[in-house]
């Protein structure tokens, strides 16, 4: 299948065939171009020569660790997406993936719904300018970076000099994971206690959220960190309408 100028080009790495075949099968009716490779040696070939949008890697393949595909595309300057699809569940395994730089984290099986918003997103912060605007907005949130103001349905919040610092380096990232690691060196400067981030996280959480015990804006990723919507993703946020039970999607599974 051939690209055409507005049809994203995904590339799947996994070595199992039927993985691949699957994700080609129900990704492909959503418009995107599917290649497939089981091998990262292969994988960073292509990068290399800006032949894909976005990589969908798992972490076991029998040539590279994932975790290797992922450096190796990183230290070539390339800011490709990357959607690490695996059946590791452990904490540890998706803060090494996000340190290193992937894009997203999903554990296997998922549903493929999930997966078509990750993709969409991790595509939309991609195609924004590497440069942060000015002026940024989820919902009824309202930041201005250079006047350092925040406002919610036209009202100004007040934040603590630190507290816009936290909440600045989330929009400057807007819609990747930023580990607990990395937030405590980039704003504290070492490795301060993660309960004195999440204290700084529920404060601004009250600030910004209309329900702060369910975020719209404001996400936890558990175990590894937090990332912040934008647009479409915290549309809802300021929605009057109680949540909406959504029924479980086609799920993606593995043998291993």
């Amino acid at each position: 299948m051939s690209a055409s100028q507005n049809q994203p080009r995904i590339l799947v790495v996994d070595d199992e065939a039927a993985i691949r075949h699957m994700l080609t099968v129900a990704l492909e009716p959503s418009g995107f171009v599917i290649s497939q490779t089981s091998s990262g040696t292969a994988a960073l070939d292509v990068v290399r020569r800006n032949e894909t949008d976005m990589l969908l890697l798992d972490l076991r393949l029998p040539d590279l660790s994932g975790q290797d595909v992922i450096r190796g595309v990183r230290s070539s300057g390339s800011v490709v997406p990357i959607i690490v699809l695996s059946s590791r569940a452990d904490e540890r395994g998706k803060v090494e993936a996000f340190d290193l730089g992937a894009d997203d984290y999903l554990t296997k099986p998922f549903g493929v719904e999930e997966l078509l918003a990750r993709i969409r997103a991790s595509l939309r912060y991609r195609l924004q300018p590497q440069t942060t605007p000015n002026v940024v907005e989820a919902g009824e949130l309202r930041a201005n970076l250079s006047r350092r103001s925040v406002t919610v349905r036209g009202i100004e919040v007040k934040l603590s000099p630190r507290e816009y610092d936290l909440l600045g380096l989330l929009i400057t990232h807007a819609g990747k994971v930023l580990t607990h690691g990395y937030i405590l060196r980039s704003i504290w400067g070492n490795g301060s206690d993660i309960q004195y981030l999440r204290i700084y996280i529920s404060a601004i959480r009250r600030k910004i959220e209309l329900v702060p015990e369910q975020p719209r804006i404001l996400l936890t990723e558990q175990g590894v960190g937090y990332r912040l919507c934008l647009t479409e993703e915290a549309a809802g946020s300021y929605s009057a309408d109680s949540p909406r039970a959504v029924a479980a999607p086609a799920s993606v599974t593995t043998s291993r």
